[in-house]
């Protein structure tokens, strides 16, 4: 039976059969092995660096200070210590007007740094642009006065190797570039370029001021038995003492967060692959239909022969189970190739030199393709073990029996448990499929809608092709509804992801005021708030807003924990602190929209004004009590008002504002935004090199690298609705492969009838035109209903819509229509009509 299996697989793969079958699990496959590689490489890269992502054993971080009886507690227990700080400022090259200023994130390390893992720089002879060499392990980190960098540094400040920067009132000479560092974690978490210190040399800079934003940053490593000890002994002081804002971190808690960020974006790409993979398995199975309607005459000879149909049935299996593993093997590989596009694009902001990958996802990718195939492509063939003998005489076929008809539905659940499979989650895949079906149900409706509608203007026009096309939809309904809703959910995805994304961020320009400041500045301290309006006199003498940095305690005398709100978000609040603010009069772009504002003069208690969305998010309404601890005192205010703001102004904006009779005697600093014209682009670079201890951030820029990163990620994605948009395609093509034998019989009928052959072909390409437009126009109506939601109730601003998103669906959905059809129906107008009649 093997043997006569694989001459049939023979036979069928020479005729073309198979061909159709194989590419569409390929894509199948591919799409999503392309992911899993990808994946899996930085799960691999995690748990391989498990001890390096702290840099240590253990790791206690806070806004405050380390204090010293910790450190001498960690010293009597033999254990070893480091220490770093980390916070943004400006680093400046170059002087007058040459000068050159870039927001970087400064890192203060002391010469134990790192604990675990290693610190490594680039060859020195390694110049930025020039060829990369091995990269070399640092011990001891920066020697006083020199400063290593990120190589990204180099094209901002336009400086190299040997070169000087200054920090803050110093002026450091830049010594290495650093290659790879252990604890900077996931290149999410900040998009500023490091620049790595020693920490001897951190005070001279006098960068660090009250209200100054710093994390400080105590590195434990020793023996574990110690390291338990002394963390039990952090624990408890930190509780007894009520430390807020600090919080300790192990190897396994420190790898949840990467690991809770790798899981979501595993599960969103998982999710576009899925779309692929769904729309291939669609292709499949009309495949597989038109497959078992070409074998029955095949099958029923092999029956008149003396097969069984336990025999017919085993020897199908067998060559649709040797199809399943030849495509699905080359999915895998195809799969293995395009995931390195992947670490192209995403991998830069996870970590380099990631472990190869483990077979795990090539074993997924074949499970996957033998599911697709034998819940997508069985059933029709089961239906061939029920071919009668007598059909080489009489044309007729049984109703599929309902055994058969059940292994559609076990299909859908294999495919139901795929997805759950894929986004490892129960809520969210069932979510996914919901929406998978609402949105194929509503692309249905529209294309029957449409196909309805092209019935009334058959006779607008009398040219023949015209009339012989609006006919051939009217005349397979079901096909042409599966031809255009697939054609359309590849082709909204991509959409989305082009041209209405280019809208969306055209539109969010806008939304922006022509006025609105580009740049903040940061660490203003009040003996220097005169001389710093004097300079700014110039650019409109912006207002300077009190900054008081506190942390929210208590509500209504409820201590807060981590863990005190379900949503993570609130949580997140809860344990940084705030910038709080105070001011007798409402600020220009808010509106108290519940509750009034204080007066400051008749206030016998502290009130607060807090931000609409922030209450929201922590539950909070008028008359709660808000307990903030500011540098250790107790503020107690009472929420006497609620503010809407307005983000995308781009001012300063505070969450929450105290009135200024309860924050007098409170540390503070002060901040201001303003607009810097073309004309001036050196007046940051100059206030940043004047007072070094201010953080003048440029948001136009900070903005471009956030679309920048974006931009990369996009980029991905829509890599991935390639795949998407493929499976379309052959959905196309199946559905008109299928419809090929009765098309030919329709032509050879109609060219008996007198209709030439070039009127059949031009019917046929005015076909495919009317099938991708349509597919075109209700893509590109799906994409710009989303953007439209994204902006009104996302984004929050205004959205125009774009023609051109309709012209580009209509265009690129008649172009792959057109070519779909090109590859199923090349050969219908080529068999003379006196053969096809015969046949039929």
């Amino acid at each position: 039976m093997f043997f006569l299996a694989l001459k049939m697989t023979q036979r069928d793969w020479r005729s073309g059969e198979l061909r159709f079958l194989l590419v569409a699990l390929m894509v199948a496959v591919a799409s999503l092995t392309s992911v899993g590689f990808f994946v899996d490489r930085l799960r691999a890269g995690l748990a391989r660096d498990a001890s390096q992502v702290l840099a240590a054993d253990l790791l206690v971080s806070s806004t405050k200070e380390i204090r010293a009886d910790w450190k001498n507690a960690a010293q009597q227990r033999s254990l070893q210590i480091a220490e770093t700080v980390v916070f943004p400022s400006m680093a400046i090259a170059g002087e007058g007007d040459s000068a050159n200023a870039k927001l970087v994130t400064i890192k203060a390390v002391t010469t134990a740094y790192p604990l675990r893992g290693s610190l490594k720089l680039e060859d020195s002879s390694n110049s930025p642009s020039g060829k990369k060499a091995k990269d070399k392990t640092a011990i001891g980190g920066p020697q006083r006065g020199t400063i290593w960098v990120d190589a990204a540094l180099f094209p901002s400040l336009k400086v190299q190797l040997g070169d000087k920067i200054s920090l803050g009132d110093q002026q450091f000479q830049i010594a290495g570039v650093i290659a790879a560092e252990p604890d900077r974690g996931a290149g999410f978490l900040g998009f500023a370029p490091r620049v790595m210190m020693a920490m001897s040399d951190l005070a001279a800079t006098n960068l660090i001021q009250d209200g100054s934003r710093a994390t400080y940053r105590f590195l434990i490593a020793g023996e574990k038995a110690k390291i338990a000890e002394f963390q039990t002994f952090l624990e408890q002081d930190i509780k007894s003492k009520e430390l807020k804002g600090t919080r300790i971190e192990t190897i396994e808690n420190g790898n949840e967060q990467l690991r809770t960020t790798l899981d979501r974006a595993d599960q969103f790409l998982s999710m576009v692959s899925v779309l692929s993979a769904m729309l291939s398995a669609v292709a499949i199975a009309m495949a597989a239909r038109r497959f078992m309607q070409r074998h029955l005459d095949a099958c029923a000879m092999l029956r008149c022969l003396g097969l069984t149909q336990n025999q017919v049935t085993g020897m199908y299996l067998i060559e649709f189970a040797l199809l399943g593993i030849v495509g699905s093997v080359a999915g895998v590989l195809v799969g293995y190739l395009s995931h390195y596009l992947l670490l192209e694009w995403l991998g830069k902001f996870v970590a380099s030199d990631l472990p190869s990958a483990t077979i795990l996802p090539a074993l997924q990718g074949l499970a996957v393709g033998m599911l697709l195939l034998l819940g997508f492509a069985m059933p029709p063939i089961l239906q061939l073990r029920n071919v009668p003998h007598n059909r080489v005489i009489r044309r007729e076929q049984e109703v599929p029996q309902a055994s058969v008809l059940l292994t559609y539905g076990i299909g859908l659940a294999m495919f139901i448990a795929l997805l759950l499979w894929q986004t490892g989650d129960v809520k969210v895949g069932v979510t996914v499929a919901l929406g998978f079906l609402l949105g194929m149900s509503l692309f249905a409706l529209l294309a029957w809608a449409g196909i309805k509608l092209l019935k009334r203007v058959r006779n607008v026009s009398s040219n023949a092709a015209w009339r012989f096309a609006i006919t051939a939809l009217q005349r397979r309904p079901g096909a042409t509804i599966t031809q255009v809703v697939a054609l359309s959910l590849g082709l909204m995805a991509l959409l989305l992801l082009t041209v209405v994304r280019g809208d969306l961020i055209a539109a969010w320009k806008q939304a922006t005021p022509p006025d609105a400041p580009n740049h903040f500045i940061v660490n203003i301290q009040p003996d220097q708030k005169q001389e710093i309006a004097d300079r700014l006199r110039d650019f409109g003498s912006p207002v300077m807003y009190p900054m008081i940095r506190g942390r929210l305690i208590e509500i209504n005398g409820v201590t807060l924990t981590p863990k005190s709100y379900k949503e993570e978000r609130a949580n997140n609040l809860v344990e940084r602190e705030f910038n709080l603010s105070t001011m007798a009069e409402l600020p220009a772009m808010n509106q108290v929209v519940s509750g009034t504002w204080y007066d400051d003069a008749t206030a016998d208690e502290a009130e607060a004004s807090v931000e609409e969305g922030l209450a929201k998010t922590l539950q909070l309404k008028l008359g709660d009590k808000l307990s903030f601890d500011i540098a250790g005192q107790k503020v107690i205010a009472r929420v006497s008002s609620l503010r809407k703001l307005d983000w995308g102004s781009m001012r300063v904006n505070f969450f929450v504002i105290i009135n200024p009779k309860s924050m007098q005697n409170m540390p503070q600093t002060l901040v201001t935004a303003f607009r810097v014209p073309d004309d001036k682009k050196n007046f940051p670079s100059q206030l940043s090199r004047d007072f070094p201890n201010l953080t003048v951030m440029d948001v136009g820029a900070i903005v471009k690298q956030l679309q920048d990163v974006l931009d990369q990620v996009i980029t991905a994605v829509e890599f991935l609705f390639l795949f998407t948009l493929s499976s379309g395609v052959l959905v196309l093509y199946a559905a008109l492969a299928g419809s090929q034998d009765v098309r030919m019989r329709e032509a050879a009928l109609l060219r008996a009838l007198g209709a030439t052959k070039n009127q059949l072909s031009r019917a046929q390409w005015v076909e495919f035109v009317l099938v991708g437009s349509l597919a075109g126009f209700f893509a590109a109506t799906g994409a710009s209903c989303i953007g439209w939601v994204l902006a009104k109730f996302a984004f929050k601003f205004a959205w125009t819509f774009a023609p051109t998103v309709w012209l580009a669906g209509i265009v690129v959905g008649a172009l792959c229509a057109m070519l779909g059809g090109w590859l199923g129906l090349r050969n219908v107008l080529n068999q003379p009509p006196l053969l096809s009649l015969r046949n039929a």
